[in-house]
């Protein structure tokens, strides 16, 4: 064995770590369109949704904040969500569309590849 059990573990976990993380910024994209439906959480199965994908989305956000610092696990949680957010809005035609708005959602993208990669 070139590893020691226990590296093997700790790279597992961490991998998981950043799956999950990337699934929970998925959630926040999909939690914030739903609260924008819910017209005040007044429209029951956009609010149902919100309240379940937030729930979900901060609960692997802090499982992954375990093997994860702090900073870069909340950025990259809010770069993939705000990302998502504002890709669906334009592609829903709810947002304009523009080449400086795709420009700076592929710059959000490249700052959290950067903090993935730095970490």
């Amino acid at each position: 064995m070139p590893y020691p059990a226990s590296d093997k573990t700790a790279l597992w976990e961490r991998v998981m770590s950043w799956l999950v993380l990337i699934v929970s910024g998925v959630l926040e994209a999909v939690w914030a369109t739903a609260l924008g439906k819910s017209e005040g959480l007044s429209r029951p199965v956009p609010s149902v949704i919100f309240g379940v994908t937030l729930v979900v989305s901060m609960v692997g956000l802090a499982y992954a904040m375990k093997d994860l610092p702090v900073g870069t696990a909340y950025a990259v949680w809010v770069g993939i969500g705000a990302s998502l957010t504002v890709a669906y809005g334009m592609w829903s035609g709810a947002e304009t569309v523009s080449l400086a708005r795709i420009l700076l959602i592929v710059g959000i993208v490249a700052c959290v590849v950067g903090l993935k990669v730095l970490h």
